[in-house]
């Protein structure tokens, strides 16, 4: 029997991959395209799931394989229920975060959305002094496998729901309920997706592929903390996947301070790769821009972003960036606070009055230490929680 440490885990497997492995089993081709199903469309988290099966096969997949390779060892759920953190263990003991997010009704419209938010590394080495993932550092990258196995571990959580509210005969009031499938993924929990280039990428391809799990690539968001080469990589590929750049200062010396893979590659450098990633892809870019208070978010730091980014236009004129305002989610006892509303209100008026469009996002799951990072650190100190 193959241990756990050993077995190959089928989500970093390619359908080819897993034909080759199957085949050396001395099974049909057929089997691979069953098991490829049950794991993408079907979302099994086992191969006792797998019911098509022959049981003989499923036993050795089970005995020989890891279906999924995250652990759920804990949950948690804000109090107006739109926001699901959950702290999963992988197969060496180290901890991830995954966060599903539900927005209701957006902006007076009817496009409801199930978004998860997906981490990349256990741990994160580029150390914003606001990020509990960045005070703790970095372990180790995760596999492709274990990257796409958090977006369906989130599909499986509504899948679930959905069906626990048609089966009863009474109505749960569960929001998970509402939506049954997930809209959209952002990479922007644990790690520096771009410092995790190859696995990141093949798990999006995974993501995206019609015959996996087929979720449209605009749909899916990678967010970077500014490293040019993953930048221009990007601008490269083929799927149309947004960008967004945690930018969270207008100058150097604030930017330095905050983010301190800044003095590796200052502002210039950065915002001359984002120049280079919309004239390769033609597609809008995204900064985040996370408001501390009396930190970021006065009225002068808001006209010199307004400077910094007003070069970034199309052609025709139009603005080629949009500004995503977030009020921090703060670690306990963190000098970093979140801006009061009047400041982050302030903030996002002066941009727009100067022609940068921005979006003042809605915090979630402030009561469930949703900031990343944040659950990790404070299950990890207390064990007596999992």
């Amino acid at each position: 029997m193959t241990s756990l440490a050993q077995a190959v885990t089928l989500l970093d497997l390619s359908l080819d991959q897993l034909a080759e492995l199957l085949a050396g089993w001395g099974q049909p081709r057929y089997r691979a395209g069953q098991v490829w199903d049950w794991l993408y469309k079907k979302l099994a988290a086992s191969p006792a799931e797998m019911t098509d099966l022959p049981k003989a096969l499923r036993e050795r997949l089970a005995a020989e394989t890891r279906g999924d390779p995250l652990e759920r060892v804990y949950e948690q759920r804000s109090s107006d229920g739109q926001t699901v953190k959950w702290l999963f263990r992988l197969h060496d003991g180290l901890t991830i975060e995954t966060v599903l997010m539900l927005y209701d009704d957006v902006s007076g419209s009817t496009r409801e959305r199930r978004t998860v938010c997906i981490s990349t590394q256990a741990g994160c080495a580029m150390g914003c002094v606001f990020c509990a993932t960045g005070q703790a550092g970095l372990a180790r990258n995760l596999t492709a496998g274990e990257i796409v196995a958090q977006v369906l571990a989130a599909a499986r959580a509504l899948a679930n729901s959905k069906l626990q509210t048609a089966n009863s005969t009474s109505t749960t009031g569960d929001p998970l309920s509402a939506i049954s499938h997930l809209t959209n993924v952002v990479v922007m929990g644990m790690g520096e997706p771009m410092a995790n280039y190859e696995q990141t990428w093949a798990a999006l391809r995974t993501l995206t592929d019609p015959e996996a799990f087929g979720l449209g690539a605009r749909h899916i968001t990678v967010s970077t903390v500014g490293l040019p080469q993953g930048i221009r990589r990007m601008a490269a590929e083929p799927l149309q996947i947004n960008l967004a750049v945690s930018l969270h200062a207008p100058n150097d010396t604030l930017r330095a301070r905050l983010v301190p893979i800044n003095h590796r590659y200052p502002l210039s450098e950065v915002l001359e790769a984002v120049r280079d990633y919309i004239a390769g892809a033609h597609r809008r870019v995204t900064f985040e821009y996370a408001l501390m208070d009396r930190i970021n978010d006065t009225p002068a730091l808001a006209r010199e972003l307004v400077a910094l980014l007003k070069p970034l236009r199309s052609p025709t004129g139009g603005a080629m960036c949009h500004v995503n305002l977030i009020p921090l989610n703060p670690v306990a006892e963190s000098p970093y606070q979140p801006s009061t509303p009047e400041h982050a209100t302030g903030f996002q008026t002066l941009l727009e009055q100067s022609g940068i469009p921005a979006t003042l996002r809605m915090r979630r799951g402030i009561d469930i230490d949703a900031g990343c990072g944040q659950l990790r650190r404070r299950v990890d100190g207390d064990r007596t929680l999992i």
